[in-house]
């Protein structure tokens, strides 16, 4: 019988992929933030 506090491999897969998919979503939200930014500098800068 494996312990309580010992990770199981299939644990493991779950939280490799968890960690993947939440840098992705930070990257994209990320990317969202630079985009509304850029496009407020243009707004407020007239477009000049």
């Amino acid at each position: 019988m494996t312990q309580a506090n010992e990770p199981r491999p299939e644990d493991e897969l779950v939280r490799a992929r968890q960690r993947d998919r939440a840098r992705i979503m930070a990257w994209l939200l990320g990317g969202l933030v630079f985009l509304l930014f850029l496009i407020t500098l243009v707004k407020v800068g007239g477009g000049k």
